[in-house]
């Protein structure tokens, strides 16, 4: 899959470390309900893994951005939903296409896997990213109020879905 200059594939184990450095660099309370990652900490564990991330290529300088989805819940009853559970973006390729590459890329993914419905979440003040998933066909599907306590304000979250 490519779009924009950019190729998107599968992660693979060798790409923990730049993945890992990607996460501390694309880190803010923006869009992360999670502490800032620690150098060191590893990337992929045992529900972290690797074919649960796409991730973009360009030809220099190399992985610019990824996209985690993973099945919704464990339940064959909603085994037709896949959800985004991660998406970054190196600052220096931002503006590029990457983020609606991943995008894309991840409805096809759900699709291939027999997905009929791809689902997420985002922070309520995170308007770039929410401008960007209803220009990709997502609706707001829900708003828990006051979901997250970051940096001492109360901030919504948005779930966010669309059919494939």
């Amino acid at each position: 899959m490519s779009w924009v200059g950019i190729r998107i594939r599968e992660a693979v184990v060798g790409d923990e470390r730049v993945l890992g450095e990607l996460d501390r660099e694309t880190w803010s309370p923006l869009h992360a309900v999670l502490p800032r990652p620690e150098p060191g900490r590893a990337f992929f564990d045992e529900r972290h893994v690797p074919a649960h991330y796409l991730v973009a290529e360009a030809a220099d300088p190399g992985v610019v951005g990824y996209v985690r989805v993973v099945p919704s819940t464990p339940l064959a009853c909603n085994a037709h939903v896949r959800q985004i559970q991660g998406l970054a973006v190196d600052p220096a390729a931002r503006g590029r296409g990457v983020a609606r590459a991943l995008i894309r890329a991840a409805g096809e993914r759900a699709r291939a896997e027999g997905a009929t419905r791809l689902t997420l979440g985002v922070l309520g003040h995170n308007a770039p990213a929410r401008a960007l998933y209803v220009s990709e066909g997502f609706a707001v599907e829900g708003v828990q109020p006051g979901e997250f306590l970051l940096d001492g304000a109360y901030v919504d979250n948005i779930l966010m879905g669309r059919a494939l």
